[in-house]
């Protein structure tokens, strides 16, 4: 048997997804033969996680517990008249990384999946909705998760928001096969989508 200590840090850290209790011993093994310093500062990085971390009121992106707003909204070079909508918090770091966008965001906090129970009341699309109006909003790049959740989220977002304002320009990201990939081994929505947005040679 391991001791005591070596065992709780195996079963926390098996607590995390997709990590099985074979490799969570072998983080835990890892973490007790390395210097300390390196598990202090792992201690130390998660004890201070939910304290320095909450959601901004208007974007729902993440940010640090001392601003009011995230800086994807307060930064002025931010074009607040374009709005992504996107799924998850960490969405926004991948469109981020391409340095193509510049505009801001709103996160839904998931996507309408009735298996899982999640209802259109259960993400943040009212307040999407008053944003809009609020801050005057020219466009909105529904860029959602191609899945089968993904896509009955844009759907109804689209319905709500041009209900809303049908002058508002609604985009979606431009979906298809990516580079390396065998069509014999794309999905349905993939193909459709490469279909749907063929291009002329």
């Amino acid at each position: 048997m391991l001791p005591q200590a070596l065992t709780n840090v195996v079963e926390a850290l098996s607590m995390l997804p997709g990590v099985g209790p074979r490799t969570a011993e072998r983080y835990a093994y890892y973490l007790f033969n390395a210097n300390e310093k390196v598990a202090d500062t792992i201690a130390e990085a998660l004890s201070s996680l939910h304290s320095g971390v909450r959601s901004c009121p208007v974007t729902f992106a993440l940010m640090d517990a001392k601003d009011k707003v995230s800086p994807f909204y307060s930064d002025p070079e931010r074009d607040k008249a374009t709005v992504m909508v996107v799924e998850e918090p960490l969405d926004i770091y991948a469109i981020e990384q391409t340095n193509s966008y510049k505009g801001t965001y709103h996160v839904l906090g998931g996507a309408i999946s009735p298996i899982d129970g999640i209802t259109p009341e259960q993400l943040h699309i009212g307040e999407l909705v008053k944003r809009v109006n609020d801050d005057n909003v020219k466009e909105v790049i529904i860029a959602t998760n191609p899945s089968v959740e993904g896509e009955s989220t844009a759907l109804l977002l689209e319905k709500l928001l041009h209900e809303q304002n049908p002058a508002l320009k609604l985009t979606r990201l431009a979906r298809g096969l990516p580079l390396g990939v065998d069509l014999s081994y794309a999905d349905q929505i993939t193909l459709s989508a490469a279909l749907e947005n063929r291009t002329s040679l």
